[in-house]
């Protein structure tokens, strides 16, 4: 038996949900490869631009909020990239580039060997981080 958690498709870690910064924390080190640095990455952006964020694991995802159970942003690894969610993404600006069947989320995608802008990147997390999260 090994204490590591599964890996689910795409590589997606299997972790159990939680509150806090722990689960979140445990999903971050079970992800394969180079989507790890992704993870903390942004962990670190979203943690430095919005001071006392919530976070959160659930559906294997880790999501984070300024109020319990309502979330401006979550992530998931998928095989190619790892996908940010703005859950109001539509209302940023400028909107994250990859739309989504609801017009009101947007998507960030970060693939292997990508230098995403961190400048602009956490300017989303302050706006996305202002506006009314989603109750999850």
């Amino acid at each position: 038996m090994t204490d590591k958690p599964v890996l689910l498709s795409g590589g997606n870690p299997q972790i159990p949900k939680g509150y806090g910064d722990e689960p979140v924390q445990a999903y971050i080190v079970a992800m394969p490869d180079w989507k790890q640095a992704v993870g903390r990455w942004i962990d670190k952006i979203v943690t430095k631009t919005v001071p006392g964020v919530m976070k959160a694991v659930k559906w294997n995802s880790p999501f984070y909020g300024v109020e319990k159970d309502h979330y401006f942003l979550s992530f998931h690894c998928f095989d190619r990239y790892v996908k940010v969610t703005f859950l109001n993404g539509g209302a940023l600006d400028p909107p994250p580039p990859v739309t989504s069947k609801y017009p009101v989320v947007r998507y960030f995608h970060i693939h292997e060997g990508d230098e995403p802008d961190e400048g602009q990147f956490a300017d989303w997390v302050k706006q996305a981080s202002g506006l009314p999260g989603e109750k999850m």
